[in-house]
């Protein structure tokens, strides 16, 4: 996963230090030596991640910090402070300006790279979620920004779960002052508990008699109901080991015992706010397909979504300096299905197609109904030789299995052909990019069908 991280801090050694960390880990690495610089690289939208020093002059830190997170463009990106200050009055204004994390020098190369990693792959599903909220306002739907921003983090459902009586009642006592807690001291119980409540933030101990606290946060992150809810760990002592493995499966952020107060209450506020703000843009976006965006016999994205979609990625694509890859996928014969079968049966193959395409694909990739039986893929971050290799695997899922039609009491084989084109240099749009995708195909038909031709670089 390549992500690009900007380091902020006004003494050259500490830039160079980290930038050598980073560039090890194969991140690419911006710098900047002032405030001002790195709030004006951040509303460019060039990083994914900023690593930002305290003490600086004219403008420290947690000014930085503020003036990201009050800012609509950027209020989104993960911010974490390295510094040498280490009081916890320190971390408390770091945290309560927006930051995602305070880390105090000397830190854990581990530990840093552990936490950036995990902080641009969430990153990566807000950004997708930004971009089709982007495209909805395009077409008159309400931003969520504004409101995400005015949100205080307060008034969250909060599950505790600790079996150590005197910390459970401590940590709710000062959790209830801003939240809603409820304690689930069994382990073993909290995971249906957490499946049935719908809450905002789940704060799992580490410190369980008889049961392993990361396997909980394991469970939680992979179970569909709970996929979303930020996981809190609370732990008695550091160790590096445990931390970057709870980062590995998804545990969002971390509090070492003694657990104060203020720092709970900023922590759990911070991640309060974060769920809300992916349940405002995943919202935005059901109420955008809600409003006609999306195919009505597939349940894919519909050709106006997609056009307009795809000029923002390719935008996004062409400043990040990331490929991108365009497929059309257009089914054999399907003329012949509904003369043969009759148009209910072209129906049903064509839903059943949409599923198996959804089924091939990530969740960043853009799937559409271009027309008829022509479909789209847009896949960000993906260049034409990965491309090629997806397309393949799904043109031979297809023809593999058997479409089922009239309710399926019949099967009928089925086969697609597939073009492929990748973003080309400085000044290739939508268009062109499509227009190379659909000579390609073209080229497939006339090489027989049935099978996948990217076009020529």
């Amino acid at each position: 996963m390549s992500a690009r991280v900007l380091v902020v801090d006004d003494i050259p050694a500490n830039v160079k230090l980290l930038e050598a960390r980073l560039s090890a880990e194969y991140f690419d690495v911006v710098t900047a030596m002032n405030g001002r610089d790195a709030l004006a690289i951040c509303e460019r939208s060039e990083c994914d991640i900023v690593l930002l020093d305290v003490m600086m002059p004219e403008m420290d830190g947690f000014e930085v910090c503020k003036r990201l997170k009050t800012h609509p463009a950027t209020h989104h990106l993960p911010v974490v402070m390295v510094t040498a200050l280490d009081q916890p009055s320190d971390r408390l204004r770091g945290l309560e300006a927006g930051a995602d994390d305070f880390l105090t020098k000397p830190v854990s190369d581990v530990i840093l790279i552990a936490r950036v990693r995990s902080l641009t792959r969430l990153k990566m599903v807000t950004d997708e979620l930004r971009m089709r909220a982007l495209t909805s306002r395009e077409i008159g739907m309400q931003s969520p920004e504004l409101e995400a921003m005015a949100d205080a983090g307060r008034g969250g459902r909060v599950l505790l779960v600790d079996d150590r009586q005197s910390s459970y009642e401590r940590m709710a006592e000062m959790l209830g002052t801003e939240q809603t807690v409820e304690i689930e001291p069994d382990p073993q119980a909290a995971l249906i508990t957490a499946a049935d409540g719908d809450y905002d933030l789940v704060i799992v101990s580490l410190s369980f008699e008889s049961f392993d606290g990361l396997r909980l946060c394991s469970q939680v992150r992979s179970l569909e109901r709970t996929r979303n809810v930020p996981i809190l760990a609370i732990a008695d002592s550091e160790s590096n080991a445990r931390m970057v493995r709870g980062l590995e499966i998804g545990v969002n952020d971390f509090l070492m015992r003694p657990v104060d107060k203020n720092e709970l209450l900023a922590r759990a506020r911070t991640q309060v706010r974060k769920k809300r703000y992916t349940e405002r843009l995943r919202d935005n976006m059901q109420m955008s397909i809600e409003l006609a965006l999306t195919d009505a016999l597939t349940g894919l994205f519909n050709r106006r979504y997609m056009e307009s979609h795809l000029g923002s990625l390719i935008e996004q694509a062409m400043v990040r300096g990331k490929p991108l890859s365009v497929l059309i996928l257009d089914m054999d014969y399907f003329k012949a299905v509904n003369d043969t079968h009759g148009h209910e049966a072209g129906d049903d193959v064509l839903r059943e197609f949409a599923m198996r395409v959804k089924k091939s694909i990530r969740g960043i990739d853009l799937a559409c109904r271009y027309g008829g039986e022509e479909f789209v893929v847009v896949m960000p971050e993906t260049d034409l030789a990965v491309a090629t290799m997806v397309a393949e695997r799904l043109r031979r899922r297809i023809a593999a299995e058997p479409f089922p039609i009239d309710r399926g009491t019949r099967a009928i084989e089925v086969t697609i052909s597939i073009g492929i084109a990748a973003l080309g240099g400085e000044g290739d749009t939508a268009a062109d990019v499509l227009k190379r995708a659909d000579q390609a195909l073209y080229q497939a038909k006339r090489d027989g069908r049935n099978r996948v031709v990217p076009a020529a670089a």
